[in-house]
């Protein structure tokens, strides 16, 4: 029998901890093991994108630049690859064109060899600037297939978007099963196709949610799929990959080759099993296999969110109903794949389905925005008369959704007011795609070292450790502690939190999360009138760096109507938040504040921004009126209820 080899990519150090540690592994976890990593034999380690980014920033209180150098120095023998969001880059919404070519163009710089390009749409436009970006810097550029199974999900139709990729020029393809819904029968029937029909090296991305993913990579790799991805087995299994180990022994006894150390990958794995409880304790991991998925395809994690989100809205009991209503949402917008950024969109809108007790009573600003194309095309078409609902009068975007974004690099670095700040380009590059949360690490850096308050994410190891009450908390500075996890996890996080979290309210640990993630429920409408919320020679190569780069800016998001009500006692009406964020008196940290005590705003004019998740919500003034008095300062934290302002009617 003629052997074959076969490669395996290792996710431990970005998918693994990403699905079952909340993508907590600090850097120093990672530079402790990664010389023994790189000698495994891996084809490829993904270390770096999806939730890693922000995460560092955000709750870990580093640099993720830093931490990929830091990872390149070390790893000599195995190329680094990363997951790239398309035109989203590692955020949640569509970048302009020069900021998406600066990123990859810093990143491969900075280490990354292979760049794992996917549109959660499986839309080509949305994919098309990364590609090429990707290949004129001189990285390797692997397309991605979206995978969800709905009528519009044909395997003929997913050749069709292979192909579309192969156009744009992309070196590999990579089947991206998130929710670990790929049947092996599936996988077969799909991976046929695809050789059949292109001429381009396949690799099989599954999360092993639902139990078929080690089948899915055995009858998909028969088929004619050369690449796996793994994670040791400390770190696989659940919401993450399969283990490498399981893996090697199945094919071993097959025609194919996985040339790895094995005392090695023995070393890395009870590496990570003695790190494991303290990097995900009180998360928990989800039963390891989850039948529900083939029905409701919500990917990792995002159930017991929803568990979470429905707890803290006192609405528990009706998370079946709220699975039942994904299902529905889904065929609505058109069957799209569950993934960042359309299962939160898919998430959140079902969620207010159910809490308002009526169908799109209430609508999140992202799932108008999805309706009206700007996050690309929908899978299948979306009905006339639900187009009509949701959007009333207006009308969907036809073209690519990033044609309508202007460039930002030029005036980036002048829009920063402390750029003091500021150490290199990669900043730069940081803030424009998280400005406040990218301003918060600088000036957390900024102190010295023994005056920096804990991370984020140790506050939360602090708060599990000693199971910390409500009650027991209800001092706490938050000007002194840091910035405490009132956020929680990120987008792609799919590690859920137990009870302890849950009830942590004093910390702001009460933020309502679909998929501890991106999208914006911290407020919804006061009057209950339906107001709006992509067969070459191998499948890495060496690549040559490409030069650093520049600057770039943000701009705001949702906009949403805020609660009105009647406060006695004071000289106006109060307007308060139903959920929870983070209260910004302008759209990034420095603008000019929206409003001031004594202005007098219009109707649907802008009066403050709410952060919820990573995402600005651009809070209108309900009617017209006067500010009277702005009850918060910015970078408040604000739970459900808490007053924003007094404005009096005019």
């Amino acid at each position: 029998m003629e052997s074959k080899v076969l490669r395996i990519t290792d996710t431990t150090l970005r998918d693994g901890h990403q699905s079952l540690w909340a993508t907590r592994m600090r850097t120093k976890d990672i530079i402790d093991i990664i010389d023994v990593i790189d000698r495994v034999g891996y084809y490829s380690l993904e270390v770096w994108g999806g939730a890693t980014f922000d995460v560092c920033l955000r709750f870990l209180r580093e640099n993720p630049w830093e931490r990929l150098r830091q990872i390149k120095t070390h790893a000599k023998h195995t190329p680094l690859q990363m997951l790239l969001r398309g035109q989203n880059i590692v955020g949640y919404k569509n970048y302009p064109d020069d900021l998406l070519d600066r990123f990859i163009q810093t990143a491969h710089h900075n280490g990354i060899d292979i760049f794992r390009v996917f549109d959660a749409l499986n839309d080509t436009r949305n994919l098309e600037a990364a590609i090429k970006s990707v290949k004129r810097h001189g990285a390797h550029a692997q397309g991605v297939l979206s995978y969800t199974t709905s009528p519009a999900h044909t395997v003929e139709k997913y050749v069709q978007y292979a192909k579309e990729q192969v156009q744009l020029g992309i070196d590999s393809l990579c089947i991206k099963d998130m929710a670990g819904i790929l049947s092996p029968v599936q996988s077969k029937q799909l991976v046929s196709a695809l050789r059949k029909e292109t001429d381009i090296p396949i690799q099989l991305h599954c999360h092993a949610t639902s139990g078929m993913a080690e089948t899915a990579y055995l009858d998909g790799v028969r088929a004619g799929a050369g690449a796996i991805d793994c994670a040791v087995a400390s770190m696989a299994g659940f919401s993450s990959q399969p283990p490498v180990q399981t893996m090697h022994a199945i094919f071993s006894e097959t025609e194919y080759e996985v040339n790895l150390d094995k005392d090695a990958i023995r070393e890395v794995d009870r590496y990570f099993a003695r790190l494991t409880p303290s990097r995900s304790k009180g998360r928990g991991y989800e039963p390891p296999i989850d039948a529900e998925i083939l029905i409701h395809q919500i990917p990792g994690g995002m159930i017991s969110n929803f568990r979470s989100q429905l707890e803290q809205q006192d609405a528990l009991d009706k998370l079946e109903e709220a699975l039942e209503e994904v299902t529905r949402v889904r065929e609505d917008l058109g069957f799209p794949p569950l993934v960042t950024p359309t299962s939160q969109i898919v998430g959140t809108q079902a969620v207010m389905n159910v809490l308002a007790g009526e169908r799109y009573k209430l609508v999140p600003q992202e799932v108008k925005n999805y309706v009206k194309g700007m996050y690309g095309r929908s899978p299948a078409p979306i009905k006339p008369e639900f187009i009509k609902k949701i959007l009333g009068d207006e009308k969907p975007i036809e073209h690519r959704p990033a044609d309508d974004l202007k460039s930002v690099l030029p005036n980036a670095a002048k829009s920063i007011s402390q750029p003091e700040l500021i150490h290199d380009e990669e900043d730069i590059l940081s803030w424009c795609l998280f400005p406040e949360i990218a301003m918060e690490f600088f000036k957390w850096r900024a102190l010295p070292e023994g005056e920096r308050p804990k991370s984020p994410a140790d506050v939360e190891i602090e708060v599990l450790e000693q199971k910390i009450k409500p009650a027991d908390t209800e001092t706490t500075d938050k000007k002194t502690t840091g910035q405490l996890p009132d956020q929680m996890l990120h987008a792609d996080d799919y590690a859920g939190i137990n009870s302890i979290l849950d009830k942590a309210s004093a910390l702001q640990l009460n933020e309502l999360v679909i998929r501890k993630g991106d999208f914006n429920l911290s407020l919804l409408s006061g009057n209950g009138n339906g107001s709006t919320m992509s067969h070459k020679q191998a499948l890495w190569e060496s690549t040559a760096s490409a030069t650093p780069a520049k600057p770039i800016s943000e701009e705001p998001r949702s906009a949403a109507p805020p609660q009105v009500v009647e406060t006695p006692g004071a000289t106006g009406e109060t307007i308060k938040a139903i959920m929870a964020g983070t209260y910004y008196k302008a759209a990034n940290e420095n603008s000019e504040p929206f409003v001031k005590p004594g202005d007098i705003v219009e109707s649907g004019q802008p009066i403050c921004i709410l952060e919820a998740m990573k995402l600005f919500n651009e809070i209108q003034a309900p009617f017209a009126c006067k500010i009277i008095k702005i009850l918060l300062e910015n970078g408040d934290k604000v739970k459900k209820g808490d007053p924003l302002m007094i404005i009096e009617k005019v």
